[in-house]
């Protein structure tokens, strides 16, 4: 069970850069004020604006920043910097049982790439899919109360979408990004999928690819097992289309179509647009009539 009781303004919060090197200054700016803005207090960890070709320095540097945050008993959460690429290489070598016991019962904030860490980390941290510091500023204000509200430990209204029927299902959340979701099929740090709702999004994936995912997801057996899937935003996807493509609803409706479960899309998450933050690893309501996402209760 991950402690999660609700930060409040004062509390020390620690910026790392796990992914893709940070390069976007501006807008990291504009996030570390939004936060301080409301009174807590930033550390920027050591190597955070570091660079090894496209990633924020080597495997172990990276892997050192998220395990120096995970082990400062004054850190009530880590910010993700932004996404990127990598993340999932940090999971090869990790090992949790070298950290200090209790060390995790902290906020874990991130997406796209983060998908790796949050999943990785599940049951340990109290994940949550949401805007990285360099994403933050470009947020509309509900987005912004809504992760606050959440941190704080206030409820959060229901995301709104389109229903493809199927009725209502409870389940544990598991959202995140979809390429990197299906890059931990089959490894240790994939989440039990029996009984889950599954929240997808991603960018800048073609139709092809995505058909591709999720193909590999039905043939795994993977979606015979969950109990609901909500879908985000997946931006981008039209920029190199080939003519005769299919568009990507349609690839959505023909793989995901005939699972027999509540599936509710065009919810408002994931990249180019408003990212409404959603908890990892909570029971959420997911009511593919009406096409509502609800996050119910605690993390486990």
């Amino acid at each position: 069970m991950v402690d999660r009781s609700g930060l409040q303004p004062g509390d020390r919060l620690r910026v790392i850069t796990p992914s893709g090197a940070l390069r976007d200054l501006e807008r990291f700016e504009q996030g570390l004020e939004i936060w301080r803005s409301r009174g807590y207090d930033l550390e920027l960890t050591a190597g955070y604006d570091q660079q090894w070709g496209y990633l924020g320095g080597t495997d172990q540097a990276r892997r050192d920043q998220f395990a120096e945050a995970l082990n400062d008993p004054d850190c009530r959460g880590i910010i993700c910097s932004r996404g990127g690429f990598g993340a999932t290489r940090l999971l090869e070598s990790w090992q949790w049982e070298r950290l200090k016991p209790d060390c995790t019962s902290k906020f874990l904030i991130g997406f796209s790439d983060i998908t790796a860490l949050l999943w990785g980390s599940l049951g340990k941290t109290a994940g949550v899919h949401g805007p990285v510091l360099t994403t933050l500023g470009e947020e509309p204000d509900w987005s912004i109360k809504r992760l606050f509200d959440w941190l704080e430990g206030r409820p959060i209204e229901p995301l709104q979408g389109t229903g493809w029927g199927n009725g209502t299902v409870r389940g544990q959340l598991l959202p995140g990004n979809l390429t990197v979701a299906t890059c931990l099929l089959g490894t240790a740090y994939q989440p039990s999928l029996s009984g889950a709702i599954l929240a997808f999004e991603d960018v800048n994936e073609e139709p092809y690819r995505i058909d591709r995912m999720l193909t590999q997801w039905r043939m795994t057996g993977a979606l015979q097992q969950v109990a609901g899937i909500a879908l985000g935003r997946f931006s981008q996807w039209e920029k190199n289309i080939n003519p005769h493509s299919f568009k990507l609803e349609e690839v959505l409706r023909d793989r995901l179509g005939d699972l027999g479960i509540p599936i509710v899309s065009d919810l408002p998450f994931g990249h180019d647009g408003a990212n409404g933050i959603l908890p990892v690893g909570i029971i959420a309501e997911l009511d593919g009539e009406r096409g509502i996402l609800n996050c119910l209760s605690e993390y486990f």
